[in-house]
């Protein structure tokens, strides 16, 4: 077992900056979707990418898994992954089919 007093240690500072960057990427968010900068899947794909940056801070500061064993880090990165590759084989054809037939 690890000390959990020990290893929450940060004070309300980090939380808050953490909460701004999320406040602040989930702008960009809202700019590019409104603003159509870019093509449709340079959209997604930073949108996508933007999102798992968030995702990833909010585990790792609000879930606490920043200070958590190497093990439980590991075994939830490998988790995600699994997850990102049963989307790829199931759900990724789909979206592939509806880029090259148009949406009606």
């Amino acid at each position: 077992m690890h000390d959990v007093s020990a290893a929450h240690d940060e004070g309300k500072g980090v939380y808050f900056w953490v909460w701004g960057g999320l406040l602040f990427l989930t702008a960009v968010e809202v700019v590019l979707a409104y603003r159509q900068v870019l093509q449709p899947v340079q959209m997604l794909e930073v949108l996508l990418v933007l999102s798992v940056i968030k995702a990833a801070l909010i585990t790792l500061y609000f879930m606490h898994l920043k200070s958590e064993i190497r093990a439980m880090r590991w075994l939830l990165t490998i988790s995600v992954m699994g997850c990102f590759a049963l989307m790829w084989i199931f759900f990724f054809p789909d979206a592939n089919r509806i880029i090259h037939l148009g949406v009606k």
